[in-house]
């Protein structure tokens, strides 16, 4: 028998068929070792940061059947993703398995021609990269400890910070403090609609925006008074040239802006893609295209659109630490342009699809036009309008949607009259620069060598589940929470967290992977010095308030001052004799809410009262003495969202609305009497097979049985049988 191991499930289904049995294939389903949760002494740091592994919780069933499928084996290949974070897996199933000598192999696309050619051609383990994997992660550990640490300590319980988020947070900050320092000036737009000769209106806009109100209506009463005529007409032919194939973070930055995909959506989508054998290997900072790739996209140009149209371009990559073995994201087979189980898989599929075939084109050619407009002997500004027309759609053909529009300007020559038929000023205010994109930051943080392709998903999304940013409309924006953490690692970590040195720590990362540094030398240069600057700042003040509010908003208690505070949900005001004084405000000085009294005594501290608050999960009812009296009121009593349906268990019960660690789900109103409880929310309906609730279900099954084991839970899987 001979076995290959994958970490993808549907990845190990795709290769099984391929192999026409010849492999057992199965899959580690990710990472199946790791150090162990919030624990710092997960690494030996006098003895060389050696990290302390463990099997991962869930992972016990998957190393046993590859350790009983390896004894029985003449041959154990490694088949995980050709990167770092796939070296280290296959690394770690060496070790956790005790394999002897597995062979090492790399699919860079899922086809069945790759796969052979590359089993013909195993290699060992590279070492160097696993230890580079390695040394992020303990890297990233120690960071993460050590910072996240002393924030609890000294801002708030629960905040963290990290080698590679904070500098991307601290950049988010640095926009959105010059956003608030920006001063905007008024000035004025002009515009004036003419007629030619031929009668054919032309709107021309002056080409100068005055600050002076008194210029502005200078230009309009000249405007009216003084004749009109072409000065001239420009015509310049250019070239739009197309733009390289995918790679990591321009397929984020492409699927964020046209499809209006999270990155990590997008990485997520593409290795689905990926693993159906769709598409080469999603991770690559690479532009690089195979010969043969270039060969059977050429083909496809010239059957599609016609040989003037087809167009070989190699291009730079501009990363220096690309591999350029790694090719670009590009398609498996050129000739299919649609591919994909899913919407999202089809809509990113076309995406790739089209790029790569544009970047194989020829050159789109535009004739760019400028009409330029007199009045009378030039007393005044110039007013004109740009055109464009396209001569030849070239690589535009395969994307369109890179095209814009054409503005087709009318045949005038120099000296012809302009009509005017209305001049008019729009007075407009200057703007402050834009907040970052989700795809804006991505590319921040390429251009100033921050972070790796496999790491702006990860940066993204832990930004977001910590609440230090909030997406509206596209646009990040810093939370309360996300500027406290961010300045306080600004003022007493700046170089940590500063552009040179993160871009610097990021490139003796990749020197690692390429056998240039050593693990245990570039992990002790940098934890050093950074673990003393920590220690040192053990001394600091702890940070309780973060100024003190306006003196004009008083307590609503006790009619003290008042100080700025930070809550899990952000600023707010609070008494300045807290915790002798519970007086709050809304950081607006706007009354809050207090917690709604239920006439209840509390059972444990007898002297305080029962009130209802809203929390994390929903409301819930705890003493008004808090945080002295810390009593939590639970099971009957206890406040709760009722959708009206009965419980089928208890029968005298209703089915309410409740969150917990994973989200809504819906349960009993008699808990902890009667636990019965569901996922999603019950219509009311019993199942007619089994008699459970039937509960809401997708746009595909808009109602299933709650019960897993009843075939009405699943209708598709009846459907396929």
């Amino acid at each position: 028998m001979k076995l290959l191991i994958v970490e993808s499930p549907s990845k190990a289904k795709t290769i099984e068929k391929y192999l026409d049995g010849a492999y057992t294939v199965r899959a580690s389903v990710g990472h199946i070792r790791d150090l162990p949760k919030s624990n710092k002494d997960a690494i030996d740091i006098p003895g060389g940061f050696i990290p302390k592994y463990e099997i991962s919780p869930g992972k016990e069933k998957v190393v046993s059947e590859i350790k009983s499928l390896a004894k029985r084996a003449d041959e154990v290949l490694l088949a995980t993703d050709p990167d770092r974070e796939g070296e280290a897996i296959a690394w770690h199933v060496k070790e956790a398995v005790g394999l002897k000598n597995p062979k090492r192999v790399r699919f860079y696309e899922i086809t069945k021609d790759a796969i052979k050619e590359a089993i013909q051609n195993p290699t060992e383990i590279d070492d160097n990269l696993r230890r580079a994997q390695e040394a992020r992660r303990v890297l990233d550990r120690l960071v993460g400890y050590d910072l996240s640490g002393l924030i609890w300590k000294k801002v708030r319980y629960g905040l963290s910070a990290g080698r590679v988020q904070s500098p991307a947070l601290r950049i988010i900050m640095e926009r959105e403090r010059e956003i608030r320092a920006f001063k905007p000036e008024q000035y004025w737009t002009i515009e004036a609609d003419t007629e030619t000769i031929k009668n054919i209106k032309i709107t021309l806009g002056c080409d100068k925006e005055p600050r002076d109100i008194n210029e502005v209506e200078k230009i309009i009463e000249i405007g009216n008074k003084e004749e009109w005529s072409v000065k001239s007409v420009t015509e310049t032919e250019t070239k739009r040239s197309p733009k390289a194939p995918f790679t990591t973070s321009t397929l984020q930055q492409t699927a964020s802006t046209r499809l209006g995909l999270a990155p990590s959506r997008t990485m997520g989508i593409a290795q689905k893609l990926y693993e159906a054998g769709l598409i080469t290997y999603m991770r690559t900072d690479s532009t690089n295209l195979s010969v043969t790739a270039q060969d059977q996209m050429a083909i496809v140009i010239n059957k599609k659109y016609g040989a003037n149209y087809a167009h070989k371009n190699i291009y730079v990559t501009k990363s220096k630490n690309a591999q350029e073995a790694h090719e670009a994201i590009r398609p498996t087979d050129a000739n299919k342009e649609n591919a994909g189980l899913t919407d999202e898989q089809q809509e990113l599929y076309r995406l790739i699809w089209k790029r790569t075939l544009a970047s194989q084109m020829s050159d789109a050619k535009v004739l760019r036009t400028k009409i330029t407009a007199v009045v009378g002997a030039g007393e005044i500004p110039t007013f004109s309008i740009n055109g464009s027309r396209m001569l030849f759609d070239g690589w535009l053909k395969a994307d369109p949607e890179a095209r814009g529009e054409d503005v087709e300007l009318p045949k005038v020559a120099k000296g012809d009259i302009l009509k005017l038929i209305e001049i008019r000023n729009t007075e407009k205010f200057t703007e402050p620069p834009g907040r970052y994109s989700e795809a804006g930051l991505i590319k921040e943080l390429e251009k100033r060598g921050i972070g790796r392709p496999s790491t702006y998903a990860s940066i993204m999304k832990t930004l977001e589940e910590r609440k230090y940013v909030e997406k509206i409309n596209k646009a990040l924006l810093p939370t309360d929470t996300g500027e406290v953490v961010s300045d306080f690692l600004e003022m007493n970590f700046p170089n940590y967290i500063s552009d040179t040195f993160t871009a610097e720590m990021e490139d003796e990362l990749d020197d690692i992977a390429t056998g240039k540094r050593e693990y245990v030398k570039t992990l002790k240069d940098f934890y050093g010095p950074f673990a003393k600057e920590v220690k040192a700042k053990d001394k600091i003040e702890k940070v309780t308030n973060f100024g003190e509010a306006d003196a004009s908003i008083k307590c609503p208690v006790c009619d003290g001052p008042m100080i700025i505070k930070l809550s899990k949900n952000g600023k707010f005001l609070s008494c300045k004799k807290f915790p002798d004084c519970n007086g709050a405000r809304k950081i607006t000085g706007e009354a809050m809410e207090g917690p709604k009294e239920t006439g209840e005594k509390c059972p444990d501290c007898k002297d305080g009262k029962l009130v209802e608050r809203e929390g994390k999960y929903g409301k819930f009812i705890s003493c008004s003495n808090y945080p002295k009296c810390k009593y939590i009121k639970k099971g009957e009593g206890a406040p709760v969202n009722s959708t009206g349906v009965k419980c089928p268990k208890c029968k005298t019960g209703e089915m309410a609305e409740r969150r917990g660690r994973f989200g809504i789900f819906y349960s009993c109103t008699n808990y902890p009497k009667c636990k019965y409880a569901i996922k999603a929310k019950p219509t009311g309906k019993l199942c007619p097979t089994c008699g459970s609730l039937m509960m809401l279900g997708t746009k595909t099954i808009p109602e299933r049985c709650s019960d897993k084991l009843c075939p009405n839970h699943n209708p598709h899987k009846l459907e396929k049988k």
